[in-house]
């Protein structure tokens, strides 16, 4: 027998479960625990300390990139804005995506972007985006129970309406025939719509501009511009080649702005006329052309389309520079430091990622803090003084009071990165040569029908400002500017150089005529057009009948 030798195992040693899971940690880690521990310990030291401390994202680079990308930018087949070429737009959607989007706008007044097709001078885009744009102009729509999203289920005013409390009429002034007091009008109805005219970004940050004013096509005291759902293509439209597919562009534009009928007619020849003369006399504008419209398959009306000022819109301005939108839900304070504060006043258009609001905010504290002597020694570092006179004279000279100082705040700043100063871009024209009158310096003209009080004079210091008061705007940038001395001389040449461009070297007749043509060539009644454009010419004969042709720089402010 063969003895075989067994061995009896040892007895493993318990070993701890801690022990355990400490020995499957990095031998760096268990060297080094309590240097971790106390890092640990800091950091729940600062989330309980710092919690409740809000977080600035300041950009403190230089770059000057944009984060878009344009993988699509399609030709076409001529320049989208050659007043030379007749232009035709095609728009298509669902039915069903229309009924939801105004049912949206007339439950909260969000205008979402619903999926169309464009067909832009014979050239089809698929899958752009398209929604309602404006505020105030939307006012006017009605659908087929002629219901209002500005005056709910009724779609008129409450019984009774008078003029706002604490506001009368001065001893012996009456309105023209047919205009209302502000406050809340049914489409049709003489007066300024409910809200004030101007527009714009809601607290959502919306960036439109449709500022109807008082009256409608016609002039005032005819009533806000009537729209109806039933007309779609009659509606205001923003239209965005990108909304659903990235890096579309149509021949640079990412938007491109159908504009509505404005109260001086239903082709809007006084707002083309305006960004004629501006561009006239050398400041920024938009470009513009009439189309013919046609809405699925719609007779066509003839519309103004405007570029909107978007990303590719400031590569056409001078310079590098950063675009910002100033928002009707904001102003022009100074409210500190945090560019969080400033979400509801501006809105930063182009070279986000890379460039912030901090240059608009450095603005609005100069504007704010400086006294008269600094103000006037240094404004010219922050602002082109000489663009600035020019901006605000041809505001008064057009007879628009919905520019910077509005109750819209239409208007956009453009800072240029090597300048490091900003300029004034006018935007949203549809009150301009619309014969409500001047209301800023340089001269206030009479409002056709209007009896001013015995002793007083005419509309623009005492009819406006007392009818629409606190409805107004206001701008410490422009107040400051034309309040000194210096400044005010530089309004009055201004004013003075562009009376003589404008009136009295035939410039605004001349582009009115062309304007004309081509407002004519997108109709299909010529003979209304020619109406319009009879009455535009007569007011502008009238304006520069009546306007100073120089002005006093002490009477400015």
């Amino acid at each position: 027998m063969i003895a075989v030798a067994t061995t009896t195992p040892r007895p493993t040693p318990t070993t701890p479960l801690h022990r355990r899971l400490l020995r499957r940690l990095p031998v760096r880690v268990r060297h080094h625990w309590r240097l971790l521990a106390v890092l640990a310990a800091g950091l729940m030291a600062l989330v309980v300390l710092a919690g409740t401390v809000r977080v600035h994202a300041y950009v403190t680079g230089e770059s000057r990139e944009s984060a878009s990308v344009v993988t699509n930018d399609i030709e076409g087949t001529s320049d989208v804005f050659d007043d030379s070429v007749a232009h035709t737009i095609e728009l298509t959607f669902s039915q069903a995506d229309y009924d939801r989007m105004i049912a949206t706008f007339y439950s909260d007044g969000e205008k979402e972007y619903i999926p169309a097709d464009i067909t832009i001078d014979g050239t089809l885009i698929t899958d752009v985006g398209i929604r309602l744009k404006g505020n105030s102009t939307l006012q006017g729509l009605t659908d087929s129970e002629g219901r209002t999203p500005s005056l709910g289920m009724g779609g008129g005013p409450p019984e009774g309406m008078e003029l706002p409390e604490g506001m009368e009429l001065p001893e012996g002034m009456e309105l023209p025939e047919g205009m209302g007091p502000p406050g809340g009008f049914a489409p049709g109805q003489g007066g300024p719509p409910g809200a004030p005219p101007g527009q714009d970004a809601d607290a959502r940050g919306d960036a439109d501009g449709d500022a109807p004013g008082p009256g409608g096509p016609g002039g005032p005291g005819g009533g806000m511009v009537t729209l109806s759902v039933e007309e779609p293509e009659t509606l205001p439209w923003l239209v965005r080649f990108d909304e659903f597919v990235e890096g579309v562009r149509y021949q640079g534009h990412r938007e491109l702005a159908i504009r509505p009928a404005s109260m001086s007619g239903a082709v809007a020849l006084n707002e083309a006329v305006a960004l004629e003369a501006i561009e006239a006399a050398g400041e920024p504008a938009q470009d513009h052309a009439y189309f013919s419209v046609s809405v699925n398959g719609s007779a066509t009306t003839p519309r103004l389309v405007l570029e909107h000022p978007d990303e590719g819109y400031t590569d056409r301005l001078n310079g590098e520079g950063v675009l910002y939108k100033a928002l009707s839900t904001g102003g022009f304070d100074y409210v500190g430091e945090d560019p969080t504060d400033y979400t509801e006043a501006f809105k930063q258009i182009n070279l986000l990622g890379s460039q912030d609001t901090q240059p608009v905010i450095d603005l609005l504290r100069f504007v704010a803090e400086a006294d008269d002597e600094e103000f006037a020694a240094e404004l010219d570092t922050w602002v082109d003084t000489d663009s600035l006179a020019r901006y605000l004279a041809l505001q008064e000279l057009m007879g628009n009071f919905d520019d910077i100082s509005g109750p819209g705040n239409n208007y956009y700043l453009w800072y240029d990165l090597d300048d490091r100063r900003f300029t004034v871009v006018s935007w949203d024209l549809n009150l301009a040569f619309s014969g409500i009158g001047a209301l800023g310096p340089g001269g206030p003209d009479e409002a056709g029908g209007m009896t001013p009080p015995e002793g007083g004079r005419g509309p623009a210091g005492d009819l406006m400002g007392d009818m629409m008061g606190e409805m107004m705007g206001g701008n410490a940038l422009k107040e400051r500017f034309l309040a000194d001395e210096g400044f005010a001389a530089r309004y009055a040449e201004a004013y003075g150089d562009l009376y003589q461009l404008l009136y009295t070297g035939g410039v605004l007749l001349e582009k009115l005529e062309e304007q004309e043509r081509a407002a004519a060539e997108a109709s299909t009644d010529p003979d209304q057009v020619a109406t319009e454009a009879a009455e535009l010419r007569a007011l502008v004969q009238d304006r520069a009948a009546s306007l100073p042709e120089e002005v006093d720089p002490a009477d400015v402010n």
